[in-house]
């Protein structure tokens, strides 16, 4: 049988449940025509580089598949009947990636680059600053004395 990976990318509005249901429902397409589903991804919610029927993002997920031809074909018809599904893509292989894939790892290697960033929106210290120095403790102005120094 032969290796494939098929991706497809399903609408912005759709719940992750929604997108584990149309993964599990191309599982049991190919599995019921004799091929077997190696490995499921889904790499989440993601930006779209040009908006797809007025979406600008997209659910994205990948199956490696080991099946025959006839397979993918009746895989791919099921998809294009599927509304939720705006855009698929299979791909044959000569041989099927070992661990994650690399968008898996990019998506754990941000992931840590968040973490290590100190400070932005959590609300930790926001760390060097360059070359401007401390400005200590600095006396409160008084809104009034201030708007009183403006008119003289």
């Amino acid at each position: 049988m032969a290796l494939y990976e098929h991706v497809f990318l399903a609408r912005q509005d759709l719940a992750q449940a929604q997108v584990d249901a149309l993964a599990e429902a191309a599982t049991k397409i190919v599995e019921d025509n004799q091929g077997k589903v190696v490995k499921t991804e889904s790499w989440g919610l993601r930006s779209l580089a040009y908006r797809i029927a007025k979406n600008r993002k997209a659910h994205y997920v990948m199956l490696e598949i080991d099946a025959p031809g006839g397979v993918i074909l009746e895989l791919e018809r099921q998809t294009q009947i599927n509304e939720d599904v705006i855009r698929y893509m299979t791909v044959k292989v000569d041989e099927l990636e070992q661990g994650p894939t690399v968008m898996m790892r990019k998506q754990e290697r941000d992931r840590e680059r968040r973490g290590d960033r100190e400070g932005g929106r959590d609300g930790g210290p926001r760390g060097d600053r360059g070359d401007r120095p401390d400005r200590g403790d600095r006396p409160r102005r008084d809104r009034d004395e201030a708007f009183a120094g403006e008119q003289n």
